[in-house]
């Protein structure tokens, strides 16, 4: 089981020096959470709480996450980092595959990109993105990206994209993997066809109980299911270590592990850390 560290609402200097941590602790990588920026008021609909209430407000902190990571790879080297989750729909794909083809060449290949397709409809109106096509719109940003990283002359054609022959350089030397979120039949269906991994979000184990089967389906109508999928738990009411080695049975091969409260101050983030990385040695 590989453990990733998420840290949500830190400052960037903070998360550089808990990947630094995470890295001595033997932690597979840290991930950092993504918006654009934080609406004075937005509407309920966050998928991931019971009653629909987003867990954001103006004053948490939401570094960039490039940047950051970038940063975050100059000071380490054996770490992995990534996001949970970009909010791809919301950005022009040959920017992102460019920021993040640079990330990966003076990394060694080290990034890994979390996505999803979002669920703030004010970044969407404020970014002039169709809120209700942002599916449609992060199917034609990963099929544009995923042709740019592979080096050369690239053309696309498509209903939110359109654009004759262009490259980008540098470019990595080998795919930067894509770990997709959501919960929906349709966010499911896109992780089996397009990505090499899915992300969960706040889960229980019944949950992942009926995703991971669906996630096996998605693979094998694409005929992906012979190649290498993570599966990165993100679990919610505390399970127990059997509980988490049963799912790992059943294919998940990773685990987010984070902060109760991430207002803490940095010393008292960097002692549950240590005790993270006691936990993770039981698998």
């Amino acid at each position: 089981m590989k453990f990733w560290l998420m840290t949500p609402w830190t400052s960037a200097t903070d998360m550089i020096v808990l990947a630094q941590q995470a890295e001595s602790l033997g932690f597979e990588g840290i991930m950092g959470a993504d918006h654009g920026f934080v609406p004075q008021q937005m509407a309920a609909g966050y998928p991931y709480s019971d009653d629909g209430t987003p867990p954001i407000h103006g004053g948490l902190l939401y570094p960039d996450v490039w940047t950051t990571l970038a940063a975050i790879a100059a000071v380490t080297t054996t770490l992995k980092f990534s996001t949970g989750v970009y909010v791809l729909p919301l950005r022009n794909p040959i920017e992102v595959a460019k920021a993040t083809a640079n990330i990966a060449c003076l990394s060694d290949n080290r990034l890994v990109i979390g996505a999803g397709v979002g669920w703030m409809k004010e970044e969407f109106d404020v970014y002039g993105v169709d809120f209700t096509r942002r599916g449609q719109i992060m199917n034609e940003c990963i099929a544009v990206m995923q042709a740019l990283w592979k080096g050369g002359y690239v053309e696309y054609h498509g209903q939110h994209f359109d654009f004759d022959p262009l490259q980008i350089n540098p470019v990595p030397s080998k795919p930067i993997p894509l770990l997709l979120g959501g919960m929906s039949p349709p966010a499911l269906r896109r992780a089996g066809r397009y990505a090499q991994g899915w992300l969960g979000n706040g889960n229980t184990v019944e949950e992942m109980a009926s995703i991971l089967p669906q996630l096996q389906a998605a693979r094998v109508e694409n005929q992906r299911d012979a190649q290498v999928f993570e599966i990165i738990l993100a679990l919610k009411d505390n399970p127990s270590v059997e509980q988490i080695k049963r799912l790992q049975a059943e294919g998940a091969t990773g685990m987010v592990l984070g902060f109760p409260d991430s207002h803490i101050p940095l010393a008292e983030k960097q002692k549950m850390l240590t005790l993270l990385g006691q936990y993770r040695q039981q698998f």
